[in-house]
């Protein structure tokens, strides 16, 4: 066990598989927060030392993430999150080409603030034409190329899904937007920090990333903005991030999100290798203890940590409930939408039938997973799943 990973031991037995939905923060981020809640706490926008040590630190921060993804410093913005990320992003860009265009184009497995907020322009006379995607979640480039028209002004499709874990070909559809003169948005929230990107050769204009799935503190974000990609601002104040999204720097966040990418680029490559094998031992598990459990998602080209499985006969909610009382955290889908009790958009899209949509859970890994972690939901889950088709009049009469 590596010194940060004893920093995050547990002091119970139970069993975290959400990271899809957020991280810890890792001990490394924790120390360089400190020093910028209460020492150098300065507003970043005042002229006095206090102030210019605090902006000093936000932009290294900046320069460090530019560097992650290619970009230069000055197209990082900082934001709250991903939400808010992706709102400026197609708002803003959209707002600001209106008079160009009014088209949009997107998928229909995007995260609800990419949905909702697609639905938002379509009340203020924007249209949005919605790409479908084929059984494994997969955008067929040649589709959203068929949905571009002469006034479309933004593509904007997620580079990995955050329920199925399915990876978009994001550099074949950025290429057919840059041909086109379209800005290509990718919501990166899933991926940004656990796969390699580099947008100049993704051609992509406008990014979105959260810290908080990738071991950083929640409440930080970014949104790269690509210096020709011209968007205008939702909230309007001060002349922060070049006017784009004024209000006083989180900087202990800030700084944590620097961190926390720092860390990324220096171990990804090894834990996405330890990560991805824990997965396929877990999907394999599955697949051989479990009668009727079926992988959504594609099997291949999917993010390293994420398992998405619906069980026959099973309601996804109770096996989630189940799993908890076990100590086993895990989801149904999107963290962001659990209010709702909605069957998955996704899944649905999929062409998914409606029961084995009801009945999926989302299973995904991280970096303080461990193979007896593995073993021990494998025993559990088949367990709960045995007894609760024992009680099930639907499974008993088809299996007599």
């Amino acid at each position: 066990m590596t010194p940060v990973e004893a920093g995050m031991a547990r002091a119970d037995n139970r069993i975290y598989l959400d990271y899809a939905a957020t991280t810890p923060v890792d001990q490394s981020v924790v120390e360089a927060m400190k020093p910028y809640q209460n020492e150098i706490f300065g507003n970043p926008a005042s002229i006095h030392s206090f102030g210019q040590e605090a902006r000093a630190a936000v932009e290294q921060a900046r320069e460090d993430i530019a560097w992650h993804i290619g970009a230069n410093p000055d197209e990082i913005i900082f934001t709250g999150g991903g939400t808010e990320s992706n709102n400026l992003a197609i708002q803003g860009a959209a707002y600001k080409h209106g008079k160009r265009g009014s088209h949009i184009v997107t998928s229909a497995i995007e995260h609800h603030s990419v949905l909702n907020c697609c639905r938002f322009l379509e009340h203020a006379g924007f249209r949005v034409t919605y790409v479908g995607v084929d059984e494994d979640g997969l955008v067929d480039p040649d589709d959203v190329k068929r949905a571009m028209e002469d006034d479309t002004i933004l593509v904007s499709i997620m580079h990995a899904n955050n329920e199925i874990g399915t990876i978009q070909p994001i550099g074949e559809i950025g290429e057919i937007a840059s041909e086109r003169g379209v800005l290509f948005h990718v919501d990166a929230v899933q991926s940004f920090g656990h796969l390699p990107i580099n947008i100049g050769a993704l051609k992509i204009d406008l990014l979105s990333a959260s810290a908080h799935k990738l071991y950083g503190p929640k409440g930080v974000g970014i949104l790269f903005v690509r210096r020709k990609a011209a968007i205008r601002p939702l909230v309007h104040g001060g002349d922060q991030e070049l006017g784009l999204r004024p209000s006083t720097h989180n900087v202990p966040a800030i700084v944590g999100f620097a961190e926390a990418v720092r860390i990324a680029q220096e171990v990804m490559g090894k834990e996405a290798e330890k990560i991805a094998m824990l997965r396929d031992a877990l999907i394999e598990g599955i697949l051989e203890k479990i009668e009727g459990a079926v992988l959504n998602g594609h099997p291949k080209k999917r993010l390293h940590n994420n398992v998405n499985v619906s069980f026959e006969y099973i309601d996804g909610e109770s096996l989630l409930v189940g799993l908890d009382m076990a100590g086993i955290a895990c989801s149904t889908g999107s963290a962001c939408s659990f209010a709702t009790l909605e069957p998955s958009h996704v899944l649905l899209a999929l062409g998914v039938e409606l029961g084995a949509v009801q009945s999926a859970v989302r299973f995904s890994l991280g970096r303080y997973t461990t193979k007896i972690e593995i073993n021990q939901v494998l025993d559990i889950l088949s367990g709960i799943i045995r007894r609760m088709r024992e009680t099930s009049p639907f499974y008993r009469w088809r299996h007599g």
